[in-house]
């Protein structure tokens, strides 16, 4: 019973949170640029944060690996603290996501030249603005229907 309540909430909130996306693809570039369903990049040197960074077809492939581990480890870490969802759990499973997430990125950073290293580095401050800005919207339109009242 508990797991099909969790299920059915999170199938009524996909589509709210698809919705939600931005048209251009959000802070990972888009559709083109970004993630497909199975944790492979759509086009690591077509659109996205990748495109600019001038990567190798040596790079490119050492990424993918990278961002394929990344997403295996992400999905073996949900699956192992969706079945214990309370808060204590969920904030661990928030807390080892954004571990493996900085891993990950600090993994691309190193197989980069110098160059490329610091166009990274402005694509991940132009991300970062993206998401607390987006934190920043969803706060406000949270306190919205309070005001209303």
């Amino acid at each position: 019973m508990r797991k099909t309540l969790i299920a059915l909430m999170f199938a009524a909130a996909l589509p709210t949170v698809a919705m939600a996306v931005p048209q251009d693809g959000g802070p990972m570039g888009g559709p083109d640029g970004g993630w497909s369903h199975g944790g492979q990049m759509h086009r690591i040197h077509g659109k996205g944060p990748y495109s600019q960074l001038d990567l190798s077809r040596e790079q490119r492939e050492q990424i993918r690996k990278i961002m394929g581990e990344q997403m295996h480890e992400r999905k073996q870490t949900v699956e192992k603290y969706l079945e214990k969802l309370s808060p204590a759990d969920q904030k661990a499973m928030k807390d080892e996501m954004a571990a493996n997430h900085k891993k990950a990125e600090s993994d691309v950073r190193a197989v980069l030249k110098p160059d490329q290293q610091k166009k990274f580095d402005e694509i991940q401050k132009k991300q970062a603005e993206r998401r607390a800005e987006w934190a920043e919207f969803k706060a406000w339109k949270a306190q919205q229907p309070q005001k209303a009242q």
